[in-house]
């Protein structure tokens, strides 16, 4: 197993606090009758309430947990319980080569992963073979009815501006769902997202009138853009397209040429929309320098990926989605090995950061999360308020919804240290701290 496991990076992977917390608890020899491991998996049988223990397994080239124990969370407490004990205890582990119920298990996560990619491989091949002429059709009937959603949007935007803001503060939640409805039917999703958003915006507190008044400035610009669609770079238009719903197609990704480098995994955020899970992962170059984000769904109750772990580095190599300000990608190939982190990279100062954020807004103007490691600042609490100071005593705003503000300062004792986390242009999301030469999760 690789050394990057710590236990808080373990711990991290933990679908809640309870489950952590009954990870930490289980992590102990005495609640296993037996443990065992090889280079790419690791079992064990917990001893639970019932008559027999439970079998746990993990396959460590993911990671990727199964346990015969009748939770639902993914990973469950043995799960955590076992790789803990890998990770601080692995002399208790048998190097043997896995029981059959494990060697079943691997097997059939191989095969599944062979049919995949052969699936995979035959959609490309039913697309090349494709009726082109049923494609453009297609792609025309679409790209109609997005116009014609477009154009409805503009009357609506232009209407509701008419009107004035405070107006607008006075709609219900349904007036701006109805119209986000209407762009999902003209297949304009996207959209009908940012649409959807303004009616959380109208009723957020304090500074409401400018936050709502921005964004929506970010769509009339997305309308007006589309309408010259064609006079544009193409980066820029797949910007635009992708605004408005349109996607990459990723095996066609796949197949391109990426860049390869030492990735080094910052940190991740999670976010719902409706029963949706949208999870995003941070990574950045250590040679190129490259920032990077990866995006992974999941919906209900299924699993999020938990391959890319905070605080450790991989060797991949990465293909960008077009944009005229690259920051979304897809893993092509990795090694399987990871290694540790070694210190945080970014800017030296606020003022940098905001200054390539500006930059980035010059060439893609709906940048929503923009990846903001800042070297040398103190959390602060001004008049209620949390912020982090750099040495030239500028300040960031820390998003609302953190609630770590005391432990972060904890983590910092007043000195300086290392942060990681999203900036939306009006405040800092803290995901991960670099602090006493150890990666911490925030």
């Amino acid at each position: 197993m690789s050394a990057t496991w710590t236990q808080e990076q373990i711990l991290a992977l933990a679908p809640d606090a309870s489950s952590a917390k009954n990870g930490r608890a289980l992590a102990t020899s005495r609640k296993w009758s037996s443990l065992g491991c090889n280079e790419k998996a690791a079992w064990g049988d917990c001893q639970g309430s019932g008559k027999n223990p439970y079998r746990t397994q993990i396959d460590l080239t993911e990671p990727a947990f199964k346990c015969s124990c009748p939770s639902r969370k993914f990973p469950c407490k043995h799960g955590i319980a076992l790789f803990l004990l890998l990770a601080n205890e692995k002399q208790l582990f048998a190097q043997d080569s896995p029981p059959e119920w494990v060697d079943d298990w691997l097997q059939a996560r191989s095969t599944r992963k062979t049919k995949k990619e052969e699936k995979v491989k035959a959609e490309e091949k039913v697309n090349r073979e494709a009726n082109p002429q049923a494609q453009v059709k297609r792609a025309q009937k679409r790209l109609n009815k997005v116009t014609a959603g477009m154009q409805d949007l503009e009357v609506w935007l232009r209407d509701l501006i008419s009107n004035g803001l405070a107006a607008a503060q006075e709609k219900p939640y349904s007036f701006w769902d109805e119209s986000a409805a209407r762009l999902v039917d003209a297949q304009a999703p996207g959209v009908a997202r940012l649409v959807k958003d303004m009616g959380s915006i109208a009723h957020s507190g304090a500074g409401w009138q400018e936050r709502l008044l921005s964004q929506l400035g970010r769509v009339y610009l997305l309308i007006a853009a589309f309408k010259h669609l064609e006079t544009l770079t193409v980066p820029v238009q797949t910007d635009i397209r992708t605004q408005i719903g349109f996607s990459q197609n990723q095996q066609e990704l796949s197949t391109q040429q990426g860049v390869s480098d030492l990735w080094l995994i910052l940190g991740q955020s999670l976010a719902a929309e409706d029963r949706l899970k949208i999870q995003r992962t941070w990574l950045w170059g250590k040679a190129t320098q490259q920032k990077a984000l990866i995006l992974n769904f999941a919906h209900g109750s299924q699993p999020l990926d938990t391959s890319l772990v905070p605080g450790s580095c991989i060797n991949a190599e990465l293909v960008f989605f077009e944009s005229a300000f690259p920051l979304r990608a897809i893993i092509k190939t990795r090694q399987d090995e990871a290694t540790q982190m070694d210190a945080m990279p970014g800017y030296s100062n606020i003022s940098n950061m905001i200054q390539e954020y500006s930059q980035a807004l010059a060439y893609n103007p709906w940048i929503e999360q923009f990846p903001a490691p800042t070297r040398g600042v103190i959390p602060i609490k001004q008049n209620n308020n949390w912020f982090v100071r750099d040495e030239d005593n500028r300040l960031l705003p820390l998003k609302s919804r953190f609630k770590n503000n005391w432990q972060l300062l904890a983590l910092s004792g007043g000195y300086p240290l290392d942060i990681f986390g999203e900036w939306d242009g009006e405040c800092f999301l803290p995901l991960s701290v670099w602090v006493d030469n150890r990666f911490v999760n925030c």
